[in-house]
């Protein structure tokens, strides 16, 4: 469901030092607009940033960008982002925001910035066959991330749509990633595995009963032809 358009939203954005207003200018030093040598994880589809402000305060030795589309939803995650860190009175110090289209990400990100993970929670399933292209796990969309994943780097990926997960295990597979871990039910035992961030769509659908599916995948430069 699309979200309403939200008046405020850009003009706080605008004014929100870690929103980034041209992130191709960028490409290739993250870590120097960061202005630390910290490892770099990237949410692909962040949405209203509950997951990422929860993340990225709890590990502060991390920095983290976060892409979605809307600038309307950025806003959203921006008030969710201040809310988690002003709750312990601390600055955001380890987020980007990008609006921008992810399918375009080689535009502003390339191997020099080192990803170390690729966070994908609920992205668009795409379901039929002709806009399978579309999915942000599509083989395509993995080699495209390959390019900038520093060796060793992982996948981690959430969804309650068991046909976008299965082809998300064959899509990793042709790629070249190993599947370290995947599960079609994360909370079979009655709760989520240890460390494991809840997502507001995770929520959502923990309400509704529906099974949550999970892969984490790593990929290795050295296995290349």
């Amino acid at each position: 469901m699309r979200m309403r358009k939200k008046a405020w939203a850009r003009p706080e954005l605008e004014v929100c030092p870690y929103f980034i207003k041209e992130p191709v200018k960028i490409k290739g030093n993250w870590n120097q607009w960061f202005t630390n040598s910290q490892p770099i994880h990237l949410e692909l589809g962040c949405g209203k940033g509950v997951f990422l402000a929860e993340v990225a305060f709890d590990n502060p030795e991390i920095n983290y960008i976060g892409i979605d589309l809307s600038a309307d939803v950025l806003g959203v995650a921006r008030r969710n982002i201040q809310t988690r860190y002003e709750s312990e009175n601390r600055k955001v110090k380890n987020i980007a925001l990008i609006a921008y289209d992810i399918e375009r990400i080689l535009q502003i990100i390339d191997l020099k910035d080192r990803i170390g993970r690729v966070y994908i929670n609920f992205c668009n399933p795409w379901p039929k066959m002709r806009h399978h292209k579309k999915r942000l796990t599509h083989t395509n969309q993995l080699e495209a991330y390959k390019t900038f994943m520093q060796d060793g780097a992982e996948i981690h990926f959430k969804t309650d749509d068991g046909g976008l997960y299965q082809s998300t295990m064959r899509y990793l597979k042709e790629s070249g990633f190993e599947i370290l871990w995947h599960i079609e039910n994360l909370y079979e035992n009655g709760k989520a595995p240890q460390g494991n961030i809840t997502t507001e769509h995770e929520r959502r659908f923990r309400e509704e009963g529906i099974p949550i599916k999970a892969i984490k995948a790593r990929y290795h430069k050295i296995n290349e032809k």
